[in-house]
């Protein structure tokens, strides 16, 4: 995650031949390409993590 990023709030996963963003709100990809097995253990953390990244989507990105 970057501060003041863009909306839809969303995370990077970085590969050595991919990059991608991912929702936070479905876990989808919004942006780039990568193969399912590429981004899985990103996915499964994610998905166990939904409440800490939102929380930490909000701190450096509200907008007012």
């Amino acid at each position: 995650m970057y501060a003041d990023d863009h909306n839809p709030p969303h995370f990077h996963v970085f590969g050595k031949d991919f990059e991608v963003l991912v929702a936070l709100s479905d876990l989808s990809i919004i942006a780039g390409q990568a193969r399912s097995s590429q981004i899985a253990d990103a996915i499964s953390w994610a998905k166990e993590s939904a409440e800490i990244l939102a929380t930490k989507w909000a701190e450096p990105n509200e907008r007012g």
